[in-house]
């Protein structure tokens, strides 16, 4: 058979194509570089772990703005398998595929068996983007996107209240996961208003109940209600917050994102499907409060775009599928394209492992040489194990800066709960009398000048003063200045 006919006769199964997205996301998000956890992953290790293994709950012994439920799964894979990134990449993309599947599944419920395979290929290709964060399936963005996804799904072929109970359900789970889950919610909310308002009903009990739950949860586990508001919400927005950036920087970010990226390979598929549609339908409320849920946060990461992808690749599927039924244009070949167009750019992958091949690594000496630079993740994980070494399992470690990796990977705890820098005025006046009340026993201050850049002086002055009247200088780790406590 010559490769034409191969091509016109192959009748893929969303089964294969689905075991296929499998073993590329794994290899995208395995094969990273320094095979450690990224900066977001080693925080959410540290809280989990000290939750899990040292009984400090979060909010407690470590403060992010992120839902408890992601720091009990890094915790349990701390109590698992130690410190490591595989285990919340693996559990990421499991539930990630399941999320390709109910994709697939929606799709085929509205147009068929055409468009479902459509769409797991606009899907599961379009996550494996470094564009939308493709190595970092262990976000909460992959928990929400996944339960926005089953509510979807339980919505549209529910006939009755109790599906969309589940529906609900589904919803708030995924809220739980994300705050940003609850523009989705209403987008599923005005499209059961419209379809039957006994169902709305049902599918807010459902939401509420998932939530309640969440929050009794929080309560049996000694998680203040107070601390999740303060630290989940509140300290987010306003001057030193994650969230405080010039308009020109979000701009910036934005434009980067949307306009500079491979996400525009959907938009004339979408505009194309608002062409045949010609209304807001359940799909295009989708997108719109998904894409409000990013503008509201204003960071613009590309993790962010997950919540997108997919009501986009739905979008383009449906209008594909119009279009082959319009031209008689072969499924086959039509696949062969997507796949071709939309699949991701392995190259940094291959960079990894020639390098794991060759076992290239920095020195500490070569490190700590002017001009100073960040080390890279790999290098982080090595400081941190040398940190870990060289002290003892009571003592408290202080990383100054954005050092969480360093932090997670020494397996020590920090005096303060804002172990990685914040700058707000709440955490300022809690670091200041954290580090006064708990001295730590060693302190690690970055040489690099991005440390002056990001961190106010304020607070980079504090840590001078207090490495100046009880510490002495040891030496140069991966261009860190390594305290210690004099005795």
């Amino acid at each position: 058979m010559t490769i034409s006919e191969t091509i016109r006769d192959w009748k893929p199964k969303p089964l294969q194509i689905l075991a296929l997205l499998i073993v590329l996301q794994l290899f995208v998000t395995l094969f990273t570089d320094g095979f450690a956890l990224s900066f977001d992953e080693a925080m959410w290790h540290y809280i989990g772990r000290n939750w899990f293994r040292n009984g400090l709950i979060p909010y407690s012994g470590g403060v992010d703005n992120k839902s408890p439920l992601i720091f009990a799964i890094f915790g349990l894979s701390d109590m698992l398998f130690g410190v490591n990134y595989w285990f919340p990449r693996v559990l990421g993309t499991i539930c990630q595929s399941i999320g390709v599947f109910y994709v697939y599944k929606i799709a085929r419920h509205i147009s068929g068996q055409r468009a479902g395979l459509l769409a797991i290929s606009f899907y599961g290709l379009s996550l494996l983007w470094h564009a939308t964060g493709g190595k970092y399936v262990s976000y909460t963005e992959t928990y929400d996107v996944l339960f926005i996804i089953l509510a979807v799904y339980h919505y549209l072929v529910g006939k009755s209240k109790k599906e969309m109970f589940v529906a609900g359900l589904m919803a708030g789970a995924a809220f739980a996961f994300r705050l940003t889950g609850a523009f989705c919610m209403v987008a599923i909310l005005i499209s059961c208003l419209v379809k039957n308002r006994k169902y709305a009903l049902a599918f807010c009990a459902g939401a509420i109940s998932t939530i309640l739950t969440l929050m009794v949860c929080c309560l049996f586990a000694g998680i203040s209600l107070h601390d999740l508001l303060i630290y989940g919400l509140t300290d987010n927005f306003g001057s030193g917050s994650a969230t405080d950036h010039t308009l020109l920087w979000k701009w910036h970010n934005f434009s980067a994102k949307f306009l500079l990226s491979g996400m525009l390979l959907f938009y004339p598929m979408v505009l194309g499907y608002f062409f045949i549609k010609r209304k807001a339908d359940l799909f295009v409320l989708w997108l719109i409060f998904s894409f409000i849920a990013i503008n509201a946060v204003g960071i613009y990461d590309v993790v962010h775009l997950k919540e997108l992808l997919p009501s986009l690749s739905l979008m383009c599927a449906f209008y594909i599928d119009y279009l082959l039924d319009q031209y008689r244009f072969r499924t086959n070949l039509s696949l062969l394209i997507i796949w071709i167009a939309f699949f991701p750019n392995l190259s940094g992958q291959l960079v990894t492992v020639k390098k794991r091949l060759s076992n290239n690594v920095n020195s500490a000496q070569k490190l700590c040489t002017p001009p100073y630079t960040i080390p890279d993740e790999g290098t982080r994980k090595l400081l941190g194990w040398w940190v870990r070494n060289n002290t003892s399992q009571q003592d408290k470690v202080y990383i100054a800066g954005f050092g969480a990796q360093v932090q997670a990977y020494s397996e020590r705890i920090s005096p303060t709960i804002y172990f990685n820098v914040t700058q707000t005025t709440v955490a300022k006046v809690k670091f200041y009398s954290d580090m006064r009340s708990n001295k730590p026993t060693m302190i690690l201050v970055p040489l690099f000048p991005e440390y002056k850049q990001t961190v106010g002086a304020d607070m980079r002055q504090f840590v001078y003063s207090v490495v100046a009247k009880g510490y002495q200088l040891q030496g140069c780790m991966y261009n860190y200045n390594v305290y210690r406590v004099k005795k």
